[in-house]
C-alpha cells in the first residue's frame, strides 16, 4: 500500500486511468474469451441468471459495466434495452465497437460517466424513463466511497416494484494481502485503501503499472443502504468460489470454479442479492 495526497478527492480519475490501461489487455485475454462472445457465448453466469429471472422485453441498466459484454449478454438474452455505464471512456468505446460487431447497437448503448452523475444523463425525473431492473456485477461497490450514494442511485433508477441484482466480490477478500496469505486489513470501512501493482487480473504479466483506490464495503453496511433508500431484500447467497480466475493462488474446482489455495471451502468468496424496490 502506498500514500497518496488526497486518494479521495483524486479516485475516480486514478480509477479511470486504470481501466483505460487495462482494457486492451482484458479485450484479448482468454479469461474475457471475445472470440467466444461474438461467436455467441453468453458470458453471465448462473449465479446472476438464476437471480435475474425472466428479462425479455425488460429495460435494465448496468453499472459499471467494464467493457460491455455482460451488457451485451443480457441484450442477447431478450431485453429490450439495456444501458451499461462505466467511468472509463477507453472501456466504453469497446463496448460500443462490440454492440455494432453483433449487432446489437439498437438493443444496447453505452454512457460514460461516473455513477455518481448518472442522473446528468439520463432523465431519471420521468417516469417511463425509469427501468425495470438495475444490475451490477463483479467488481462494483469496492471503487465507490460512499455507499449510501451509491444505494440512492440504484433506487433512483429503478420503477416502483422494480428489482436490483448483484454479484459481487465478497468483503472477507479485502481483509487480505495480495497473495491470500494474512489478514492485513480491516473488514470495517476505515477509508480509502490505496495500492500499486503491475499487470492486471486478466493478464498478471501485461507491461503497465497503475495505482488504484478501493474501499472495503463490509455486508452491513451495503444491505442497510439499499434498505435505506427504499428497496426490501428479497434474497441473499453466499458463495465459497468465483466463476473467474481473477486471484492470485487459486486453485480449480472440478466444477470448473476457483477457490483460493489453502482456503478452499473456508472462506466466501461471492455474495448475490436480489431487492425489491417499494411501491
Amino acid at each position: 500500500m502506498s500514500a497518496s495526497s488526497d486518494p479521495l478527492s483524486d479516485f475516480v480519475e486514478i480509477n479511470r486511468r486504470l481501466w483505460n490501461d487495462k482494457v486492451d489487455y482484458h479485450v484479448v485475454s482468454p479469461m474475457y474469451d471475445v472470440p467466444g462472445f461474438l461467436r455467441g457465448k453468453n458470458t453471465l453466469n448462473s449465479i446472476e441468471l438464476d437471480l435475474l429471472g425472466e428479462i425479455q422485453g425488460k429495460r435494465i441498466i448496468h453499472l459499471q459495466c467494464h467493457f460491455g459484454l455482460d451488457t451485451l449478454s443480457l441484450a442477447r438474452n431478450g431485453a429490450k434495452q439495456v444501458i451499461g455505464v462505466d467511468l472509463s471512456e477507453r472501456t466504453i468505446a469497446k463496448a460500443q465497437e462490440l454492440a455494432i460487431a453483433v449487432n446489437l447497437s439498437t438493443s444496447a448503448r453505452f454512457i460514460c460517466c461516473n455513477i455518481y452523475d448518472i442522473h446528468h444523463h439520463l432523465p431519471l425525473d420521468q417516469p417511463d424513463e425509469l427501468f425495470d431492473i438495475v444490475f451490477a456485477s463483479y467488481g462494483t461497490v469496492n471503487w465507490l466511497p460512499d455507499i449510501n450514494r451509491w444505494a440512492q442511485v440504484v433506487s433512483s433508477c429503478l420503477k416502483p416494484d422494480g428489482i436490483f441484482v448483484m454479484v459481487e466480490f465478497h468483503p472477507v477478500l479485502d481483509m487480505f494481502n495480495y497473495s491470500y496469505t494474512h489478514i492485513e486489513q480491516s473488514y470495517f470501512n476505515q477509508g480509502p485503501i490505496v495500492n500499486e501493482f503491475e499487470g492486471t487480473y486478466a493478464d498478471r504479466t501485461a507491461p503497465i503499472r497503475n495505482q488504484s483506490v478501493e474501499w472495503c464495503h463490509p455486508l452491513s453496511d451495503v444491505i442497510q443502504a439499499l434498505i435505506q433508500n427504499g428497496l426490501r431484500l428479497d434474497t441473499f447467497k453466499e458463495f465459497d468460489y468465483s466463476p473467474y480466475d481473477s486471484f492470485v493462488n487459486s486453485v480449480k474446482t472440478d466444477e470448473g470454479f476457483y477457490q483460493i489455495k489453502g482456503l478452499e471451502k473456508k472462506i466466501p468468496i461471492v455474495y448475490a442479492l436480489k431487492a425489491t424496490k417499494s411501491k
